[in-house]
């Protein structure tokens, strides 16, 4: 069988650069060897380049995607997307690829361009039955208020960028006086910012893909942070957060989220892998978030929830990138 040659594309243009660069590492760990060659391919601002074995780099054509490493031009199957942030989450780069044919292994540009938005996205989803909390959004040079931000969520309030990750920028507001720095620190980070209710409950995840053999939801993990909130330490710092799988809530709770995770796949036409990110409040699921390009650290939620359903991540990952491949 001629292995394949994926390209696992990774770094960005947002603070998430480190926690990209760590997918990445678990993506290459997680695909099967024997029948994909892998290359490791870091997009900046400043350049684009596959990082090869030995450490040394080498550009990245951008007309069509390759490589060309001793003199032997190198073209990949497919990219698997593993930016967090900007140009790979947003929509951007799948824009690229599909214009010049390339397989890739998430969502199109609508749901990423969408989903990248938190705002935007859980408006959209609330139309369709979905519980969210109260929000209001400000853009870069709109002069609001603490007052006015008060009146709109109440407090405490968390204020974080619209288009950010990984708790970066994002602030558990519990006084009027806090209200502003917090919106600084938020812009910080991007040029549009959302304030939101607190909500009061169990924090959980889910994960959901689909194949050419079906869709799988996964089981459910209980976040419980040691922290104010989940914030970047905890996210990424064992010893502050326990990551329950599967999550510790009735099956009518875990039902309820399951099905919720499998419906926004649908109503947001996604491909691959995505995690959903919930509230649950007096046992009512609250969406926060839609992820289309999740963490894929051996520690992260999805590895997670593939172990704990008694999934291999190999096969996994063969079935999402076979089923892109054969499109």
């Amino acid at each position: 069988m001629k292995k394949r040659n994926i390209a696992v594309v990774f770094g960005g243009y947002s603070s998430e650069v480190v926690i990209s660069r760590k997918s990445a590492q678990g993506i290459a760990s997680f695909l099967d060897a024997e029948r994909y060659d892998v290359y490791m391919i870091c997009i900046t601002r400043e350049a684009w380049n596959a990082v090869l074995s030995d450490g040394s780099e080498t550009p990245v054509d951008k007309n069509d995607f390759s490589i060309t490493v001793d003199g032997r031009k190198i073209g990949f199957d497919l990219a698997y997307i593993t930016i967090h942030g900007t140009p790979g989450e947003n929509g951007l780069l799948q824009g690229y690829f599909d214009m010049i044919g390339m397989p890739y292994s998430c969502c199109g540009v609508l749901a990423a361009a969408l989903t990248f938005s938190k705002y935007f996205c859980n408006q959209y989803l609330a139309r369709f039955g979905f519980h969210i909390a109260r929000s209001r959004r400000i853009l870069h040079g709109e002069k609001v208020t603490a007052q006015e931000i008060v009146d709109a969520v109440g407090l405490p309030c968390f204020i974080k960028p619209n288009q950010g990750g990984s708790s970066f920028g994002t602030t558990k507001v519990k006084t009027a006086d806090a209200v502003l720095p917090a919106i600084t620190a938020a812009f910080a980070e991007d040029n549009e910012v959302v304030a939101e209710s607190f909500l009061e409950g169990t924090e959980v995840s889910c994960g959901c893909y689909c194949t050419m053999h079906g869709k799988t939801v996964l089981p459910i993990t209980e976040v419980v942070s040691k922290n104010e909130f989940f914030d970047y330490e905890a996210k990424y710092t064992l010893s502050k957060v326990s990551e329950i799988t599967p999550a510790r809530i009735p099956d009518e709770q875990m039902q309820a989220v399951q099905q919720a995770t499998a419906r926004i796949y649908d109503l947001l036409e996604c491909k691959g892998i995505i995690r959903a990110d919930y509230i649950i409040v007096k046992g009512v699921p609250y969406l926060l978030e839609v992820n289309t390009t999740p963490g894929m650290t051996p520690t992260s939620f999805i590895p997670q929830q593939v172990r704990a359903a008694g999934l291999d991540i190999r096969q996994v990952m063969t079935d999402i990138i076979e089923t892109e491949l054969a499109r």
